[in-house]
């Protein structure tokens, strides 16, 4: 398994105040689950999510279900693997990926492009995709089980923030080349040396035509708004052109809205040499819901008579 390196999550000390002061009158045998175990393993979660105040728990089905003020209870049939945060038994980030499908429908806070989002944050954690997939191997008919199943397909190790991931997806599902994350990049002129990693990698070899080499590079704003990380960006990317990439800056404006993703995606089409009858601008919004709810929506309208609304 190849391992990133990644800045160590940071835990909100409110939550894990407050779970602390909740784990001791827990009954036996319970953990923390669903949105708090995603909370307490530094993992990312929707604004939806984060409206959820309340701390989740779970414990085998064969006990009464825990019902406590501010505590959401949940039983388990299939056994979850555990891990430890400050003392306290949290449900491991595979099973939590696998829990939040209970959380998948309309009305409800979690949506695909969500869960896309935390697995990919799980499989870089992880090291693998593949861990997810025995996780949800292991249940049988789990709730959100096919939104689960079409997240799982788009799921890559690699991504080291949440923006690179809806990048990627984005452009995979717009008509792009699927790149490679967080790749190193070494000098083309056989020394080896190490230029940088770059968050999407493209080196694409055609038949007779010189290899296209582009690099996206994902700039969030908290982490390259600082004159000395702008001076390092500069320094990095001047190395990369040297070498014969092309760079392409992505900011949070370029997936402000449909226009501006639009936009991005004809500008990387453009330096990827791939043409534009080849893209699907139609599919660069964000996805909420599995392309078998929409399809079950739009059979059920038709033999109503009316159109689904989203």
């Amino acid at each position: 398994m190849r391992r990133l390196q990644v800045p160590e999550p940071v835990i909100d000390e409110a939550l894990l105040a407050q779970c602390r002061a909740a784990f001791p009158v827990l009954p036996a045998s319970s953990a923390f689950s669903h949105v708090t175990a995603a909370r307490l393993l530094g993992l990312p979660w929707s604004y939806a999510i984060a409206e959820d105040v309340r701390l989740h728990a779970i414990r085998p089905i064969a006990h009464a279900q825990t019902r406590i003020d501010g505590i959401v209870g949940h039983r388990f049939h299939h056994p979850r693997e555990m891990v430890t945060v400050d003392g306290m038994q949290v449900v491991c980030p595979a099973d939590t990926w696998v829990d939040m499908g209970e959380l998948v429908g309309r009305g409800r806070p979690v949506g695909l492009d969500d869960l896309i989002v935390l697995g990919d944050a799980c499989a870089t954690r992880l090291g693998a995709v593949e861990p997810l997939r025995v996780a949800l191997g292991r249940r049988t008919r789990p709730r959100g089980k096919r939104t689960l199943q079409e997240a799982l397909g788009l799921i890559r190790f690699g991504s080291a923030s949440p923006m690179e991931s809806v990048v990627r997806v984005m452009f995979v599902r717009a008509g792009l080349p699927e790149p490679l994350l967080n790749e190193p990049v070494h000098a083309s002129d056989g020394s080896g040396r190490l230029l940088g990693f770059g968050d999407l990698v493209w080196k694409i070899h055609r038949p007779g035509k010189k290899p296209v080499k582009v690099i996206g590079e994902y700039q969030g704003e908290e982490f390259h708004a600082s004159d000395e990380q702008r001076e390092h960006d500069k320094h990095r990317r001047r190395g990369f052109e040297r070498d014969g990439w092309t760079v392409q800056e992505i900011w949070k404006s370029d997936v402000s809205d449909d226009q501006a993703r639009r936009s991005l995606v004809e500008r990387m089409a453009w330096s990827l040499r791939v043409p534009a009858d080849e893209l699907r601008l139609s599919e660069v919004s964000p996805r909420f819901f599995s392309q078998h709810a929409i399809d079950v929506a739009i059979q059920r309208g038709m033999r109503n008579g009316v159109s689904p609304r989203w």
